[in-house]
């Protein structure tokens, strides 16, 4: 796990609402540069769990910090410069090209109304080249399909130069090869991400760490290849499952069958 103090950390967080518990005590310090998935069914509180970290919610009890100081006090502009977030869709109805959405993850870096700057440019450029996005920079967002859409955000993110990256669900409604392409780009990122994921084979294939919620808690954590097991499984999703161990030679990482009720 990250040295005490350093990066994005959730400690016994806790978040209610209309008196019900959403989040409950939970705890994440993703390792620098790690890939880690949040799983579990839905209603587990991933996706609060997300917002919490990014500082979009407050937890009801419980600190969030970044490099040891407590969210709430480090300042949005701060916070927007090294935290981007990727939600499951995003919709505008400006008609934008692919290059002027990405330029969108640079406005934490700059003054209102300012122009440009040869940094932002270069950021942009960047990371246009990283998502394969160059040749689509002129093309207007709203003529790609949703896969090409979520590299798009990725890009995005990319441009704010994070060093955390949170994702939920951004494999949702994405044909096979796009769900590859995607978790394989972000998992190769020299940054630390933390995405919520439903397809447990796919955070079998991807994640270095898991975090499975059930209820608002956290249940389980650790590698794939120690947490994602028949009898999590069968406790946390209610389904019978076949997990067939990974080779030593392929990193270990479990592979997961599912058996028809």
């Amino acid at each position: 796990m990250s040295a005490a103090g350093s990066g994005l950390r959730a400690d016994r967080v806790t978040r209610t609402a209309a008196g019900r518990l959403i989040v409950d005590g939970v705890t994440l310090a993703p390792p620098p540069g790690a890939t880690v998935g949040l799983l579990g069914p839905n209603g587990s509180g991933k996706s609060t769990l997300l917002r919490i970290l990014a500082g979009v919610l407050a937890p009801t009890s419980g600190v969030v910090t970044l490099d040891g100081d407590p969210l709430r006090e480090v300042g949005r502009r701060t916070v927007a410069r090294r935290v981007a977030v990727v939600d499951q869709e995003a919709t505008t109805q400006v008609e934008l090209s692919v290059e002027e959405v990405v330029r969108l993850g640079r406005i934490p870096h700059r003054r209102a109304w300012s122009p440009s700057t040869p940094e932002d440019e270069e950021a942009v450029r960047e990371a246009l080249t990283r998502t394969g996005l160059s040749d689509r920079a002129a093309q207007s967002w709203h003529t790609l399909s949703g896969g090409e859409r979520q590299r798009v955000q990725i890009a995005r993110a990319l441009a704010q130069k994070p060093r955390e990256l949170l994702l939920d669900e951004p494999t949702n409604h994405l044909d096979v090869q796009h769900q590859l392409d995607l978790l394989s780009l972000v998992s190769d990122l020299p940054l630390t991400s933390v995405i919520a994921l439903h397809d447990l084979n796919l955070a079998a294939m991807f994640c270095d760490h898991v975090l499975v919620m059930r209820e608002g808690a956290a249940y389980a954590s650790g590698t794939p290849a120690e947490v994602i097991t028949e009898e999590l499984i069968a406790k946390v999703y209610g389904v019978r499952a076949v997990v067939t161990p990974g080779e030593a030679d392929v990193d270990g990482r479990p592979w997961i069958r599912f058996l028809r009720t």
